[in-house]
C-alpha cells in the first residue's frame, strides 16, 4: 500500500503556539476592556496605549524565556507593533470622531437640497449641501479634464520620448509638488480672477488642476515604467514608429494604471479650501455655469459652517466632512482596486 507523502511548511508555527499566541491576545484584549472601561482611558487614543502597553509586557514576560536570537526578533516584532500603532491611530481616531459626529445629520435633505432658504442655525431636517456637492464635482471634472491629458503626456514626454528637456520637465512636476495650495489659488486669482472680475468654477478648476497635475504625471511615469521594453521591441520590429507604438501598445497595457493616476489625483484635490477660497468663493444655492458667478463646494461649505459656530451649524460641518472623508477613503478604495485588478 504506498503512502502519500504528506508535504511539510516548516513555516508555519506549530499549534501549540498558535494557541499560545491566540490565548496571550485574549487575555490582552480582555485585560485592555478592563482597563478602558475602569480607568480615565478612553476612545481610540487610549485602546491605543493599552493594548501597546500589554503587548510590550508580555512581549518581556515571554522573551525572558525565549534564546537571544528569538528575544531580538521579538523585541522587533514590539517595534513594528509601536510603528503601526502611531501610524494608524491617528488616522482612525479621526475617522471615528468624525464618522461618530457627523452620521447624525444624514438624511436624504443633505443630499437633495440647499441652504438659499434655509439658515445653518436651522434644524438639521431643513436645508442641505446638495449645491456644495454638484460644485464640488463640477470643479473636479472640469480640473480632471485639463490636468489628465496634461499628466500622461507629461509622463510619456519622460518615459517614452526621453527629449531633451525631460530632466526640466520632470524637475518642474517634482517642484509643483511642493507647491501649497494657497500659492496655487494666490495665482489664479492674479491670473485670472482678477482679470475676469468675478469667482467662478473655471478658476477654481485651474487652481484644482495645479494641485493634480503634479500626482497624475509622478503616478503615470511611474506605471509607464512598468512596461517592459520588449513590447515597445515587438512594436519597432513590425515597422510601427514610435509615436504609433506608444499609441497602440504601451499605453493600452497600462490603461488601468493611467485610470489609477487619475483617481488618485481626484482625491488629492477634492477636499482642498484654500485655493477655492480664492478662485471660486462660495455660494448657498445651486449654480451650474462654471464661468460665471462664485460657486458651492464641499469644503467651502464645511469652513462656512465652522465659522458661524451655532450648534446646529457645526453638526451641518461634522456631517459635510463625514461625507466628504467618504468621498476620499471611496476614491482610493476604488483605485486598489483598479491597480489590484491589473496584477491579477
Amino acid at each position: 500500500m504506498n503512502m502519500q507523502a504528506v508535504p511539510t511548511r516548516p513555516w508555519e508555527k506549530e499549534k501549540s503556539v498558535r494557541r499560545r499566541s491566540t490565548a496571550t491576545l485574549l487575555l490582552g484584549a480582555l485585560i485592555s476592556c478592563a482597563i478602558v472601561l475602569f480607568t480615565g482611558f478612553a476612545g481610540p487614543d487610549g485602546w491605543a496605549v493599552v493594548l501597546f502597553t500589554l503587548a510590550a509586557v508580555f512581549t518581556f514576560v515571554k522573551g525572558r524565556k525565549l534564546q537571544a536570537k528569538e528575544r531580538k526578533n521579538a523585541k522587533a516584532h514590539l517595534f513594528i507593533l509601536a510603528a503601526a500603532i502611531v501610524a494608524f491611530t491617528p488616522w482612525i481616531s479621526i475617522f471615528i470622531s468624525v464618522a461618530f459626529k457627523g452620521i447624525k445629520g444624514v438624511r436624504l435633505n443633505f443630499f437633495t437640497s440647499d441652504m438659499r432658504t434655509t439658515t445653518p442655525d436651522d434644524f438639521m431636517n431643513m436645508g442641505g449641501a446638495a449645491h456644495a456637492i454638484i460644485g464640488s464635482f463640477i470643479m473636479v471634472l472640469i480640473a480632471t479634464v485639463i490636468t489628465l491629458p496634461l499628466g500622461i503626456l507629461s509622463g510619456v514626454y519622460v518615459t517614452e520620448v526621453r527629449g531633451r528637456f525631460s530632466g526640466v520637465v520632470r524637475f518642474v512636476i517634482q517642484s509643483m509638488s511642493g507647491v501649497p495650495s494657497i500659492v496655487a489659488g494666490l495665482f489664479v486669482y492674479t491670473t485670472f480672477v482678477d482679470a475676469s472680475g468675478t469667482f467662478s468654477a473655471l478658476a477654481g478648476s485651474f487652481a484644482l488642476g495645479i494641485l493634480m497635475l503634479p500626482t497624475v504625471a509622478r503616478t503615470s511615469e511611474e506605471v509607464l515604467k512598468l512596461v517592459p521594453d520588449d513590447l515597445r521591441s515587438a512594436g519597432y520590429a513590425l515597422g510601427a514608429r514610435q509615436w504609433r507604438s506608444t499609441l497602440m501598445i504601451v499605453l493600452p497595457t497600462v490603461r488601468s494604471g493611467l485610470i489609477t493616476a487619475g483617481i488618485l489625483g481626484v482625491a488629492r484635490v477634492i477636499g482642498e479650501t484654500a485655493p477655492l477660497l480664492l478662485t471660486a468663493l462660495s455660494n448657498t444655492s445651486f449654480v451650474f455655469n462654471p464661468i460665471k458667478g462664485p460657486i458651492g463646494s464641499l469644503p467651502m461649505y464645511i469652513f462656512g459652517m465652522l465659522q458661524i459656530g451655532t450648534e446646529n451649524s457645526i453638526n451641518r460641518a461634522w456631517t459635510g466632512s463625514f461625507v466628504l472623508l467618504l468621498l476620499v477613503f471611496g476614491l482610493f478604495s476604488l483605485a486598489r482596486f483598479i491597480a489590484g485588478k491589473d496584477k491579477r
